[in-house]
């Protein structure tokens, strides 16, 4: 495992990838559209939807990614008015973390309803950490990718930590990475859990460059092995800002499962930190 302390010290491994992409300056990290995981916020959205859509507008935030809830993938909202709601603050709502399951085609057409681009399955639909498992998903992920595709929609895996664990000296996550197509399974990497892992998001920028469209921006507190606010844990955040070009990322949802107080005082701290680089 790299402390944050350590990931700083492979300042070569930075050297070596801007040969491959060119150096972000700090003005475009400011300037950048962040977005968030509504799961940061999910008591909130599931007892009063809108009214948590307009304190997280006042933090700054510009893309959504929706997330399961016992009210569904829109919080009790249509597809239609909970991108409506976005729209008329300021927000466009992105994303959406999804079950593939046989709703899936309900799924799709609820995703369409609502003008997202994206749609992320949240967790491996089969158990089994075992490569042969890992290349029926890949399989499975692929044909959900030509599904989406049909409908306009783009398709893609969100990891944890468990994807990382390895048979026959073989990260199960590589297999899934060589086993999917890149046109059809847009990667949504989550750099907390990666990191949670003992892996270094750097070494999957450059092993599958352009590969990630989308992150988690996540950082962790590898004492309690939960997310933390940005700054104070092990992640880290400038650096992988620096590189997000290498990863091919277009959209950057900050996530915070736990809290020091509240998610809107943990979100101000971080979106204030991202200002401050």
């Amino acid at each position: 495992m790299k402390t944050r302390r350590n990931f700083i010290k492979h300042a070569g491994l930075l050297s070596a990838a801007t040969l491959i992409m060119p150096q972000l300056s700090m003005a475009s990290a400011k300037n950048s559209k962040y977005g968030v995981q509504l799961y940061s916020f999910r008591d909130g959205m599931l007892k009063n939807p809108k009214k948590t859509l307009e304190m997280i507008a006042s933090l700054g935030f510009k893309e959504i990614e929706s997330a399961g809830s016992n009210k569904g993938y829109y919080y009790g909202l249509s597809p239609a008015e909970m991108a409506k709601t976005c729209q008329a603050l300021g927000m466009s709502l992105t994303s959406g973390h999804v079950h593939l399951d046989d709703k899936f085609e309900r799924t799709m057409a609820d995703a369409v309803a609502s003008g997202q681009e994206y749609l992320i399955c949240s967790s491996l639909p089969t158990e089994g950490q075992t490569i042969d498992n890992y290349k029926k998903v890949a399989e499975q992920f692929n044909k959900a990718g030509e599904a989406c595709r049909q409908h306009g929609l783009k398709f893609g895996y969100h990891n944890h930590e468990y994807e990382f664990e390895t048979e026959n000296e073989e990260v199960l996550y590589d297999v899934l990475m060589d086993n999917t197509e890149k046109e059809l399974v847009h990667m949504e990497l989550d750099l907390g859990w990666v990191v949670v892992a003992g892996k270094e998001p750097l070494h999957y920028f450059k092993k599958y460059p352009g590969r990630f469209p989308l992150w988690h921006l996540k950082d962790m507190d590898m004492h309690e092995k939960e997310s933390t606010e940005f700054g104070k844990g092990v992640l880290d955040v400038p650096l992988m800002l620096e590189l997000k070009e290498l990863s091919g990322v277009q959209h950057i949802y900050i996530e915070q499962e736990e809290y020091s107080s509240t998610p809107f005082e943990s979100m101000q701290h971080n979106m204030n930190y991202l200002r401050n680089l």
